[in-house]
């Protein structure tokens, strides 16, 4: 599937900026089952300087300053990705017979143990904290002996019937364990929710962002920036013994699944065709679309626009009426 992204943010500041610095995360990166076709990042005022790096979680991150006075900040992100349908979670008996528990002892610390990358996403972070409560809400999606993928999917069913998505029920830096309590949130606080029940319980999870395409109600026409950003959840599980030493394709030792809590559905390497992956931390704070800091400005106005849509359909919308 061809995807085009419109991804457009604009501060409108009551007072003048005269210096700001802003980092952002809009760049998708080539995955097993994405191809990044084209992407450019516009940025109005032409900013003073500006370079790219790839953060600690593999991500492609840009830095930009702006050092001349300004009210009004526009930063759009254009990008075009070829996306494939995901593998299944694999049923094959080794992988039905490799319990939650069995991952869980495996990253269970001992000396001389061979260092393991996704040990780095069972600790707390940020929005994500290691709690009973998270453990208390997941119980009854990991029974004793449930294979891994098995009991993973539970929860996301379980959040995903359970808890009720309703838009403007939470806030940005809203915690988790709030939005558990009061029973409702949007994508980010599914996710974040449900890699705090994992951690929690021992096993690695790291928040993803990214799109999904999304469909105009019957009758209606699509409009340009009613979409949204989205969030889910990968989970890492080591390769049981007899899988050999191959994971997608690849010579690995463990394998990514990801599962999105809010339209419960799941895949090897993405949720879906439909789904485009942006960035992956921890959580939200790790690769929030634009952050930074600025001297001046006094309070600001903030608009978000995203379209996820075919290119051919995008493009139509874009052009002007004859």
């Amino acid at each position: 599937m061809d995807l085009r992204i419109l991804h457009t943010t604009t501060y409108r500041y009551q007072g003048s900026v005269d210096l700001a610095q802003h980092v952002v995360h809009l760049s998708p990166v080539d995955t097993a089952t994405q191809t990044v076709q084209s992407h450019a990042l516009t940025i109005s005022p032409e900013p003073a300087t500006r370079s790219q790096a790839i953060d600690a979680f593999g991500n492609l991150r840009t830095f930009f300053s702006l050092q001349t006075p300004h009210d009004t900040l526009t930063v759009t992100a254009d990008s075009r990705v070829a996306t494939r349908v995901p593998a299944p979670l694999p049923d094959e008996p080794a992988w039905q017979a490799h319990t939650w528990e069995a991952v869980r002892d495996h990253f269970h610390y001992r000396a001389r143990a061979p260092y393991d990358p996704a040990s780095e996403f069972l600790f707390a972070s940020s929005h994500v904290p290691r709690d009973d409560t998270f453990i208390a809400f997941a119980r009854p999606a990991f029974a004793s002996g449930l294979p891994m993928l098995v009991a993973v999917q539970a929860l996301m069913e379980r959040i995903h019937h359970e808890l009720t998505y309703e838009t403007a029920s939470t806030e940005v830096n809203t915690p988790a364990l709030v939005a558990l309590a009061q029973g409702k949130g949007v994508c980010q606080d599914f996710a974040h929710i449900m890699t705090g029940c994992l951690r929690s319980l021992g096993l690695p999870a790291r928040y993803v962002s990214g799109y999904l395409l999304t469909r105009p109600p019957p009758g209606q026409p699509r409009l340009i920036g009613a979409d949204a950003s989205h969030a889910w959840v990968s989970v890492y599980v080591p390769l049981p013994p007899g899988t050999g030493a191959q994971a997608g394709g690849r010579a690995a030792t463990g394998a990514w699944f990801d599962f999105d809590p809010t339209n419960n559905r799941c895949g090897w390497g993405s949720p879906g065709e439909d789904y485009v992956a942006l960035a992956t931390g921890r959580d939200f704070a790790d690769v929030s679309p634009m952050r930074g800091v600025i001297q001046g400005g006094a309070r600001h106005t903030l608009e978000v626009a995203v379209t996820v849509a075919p290119p051919d359909e995008l493009d139509a919308l874009q052009s002007p009426p004859r």
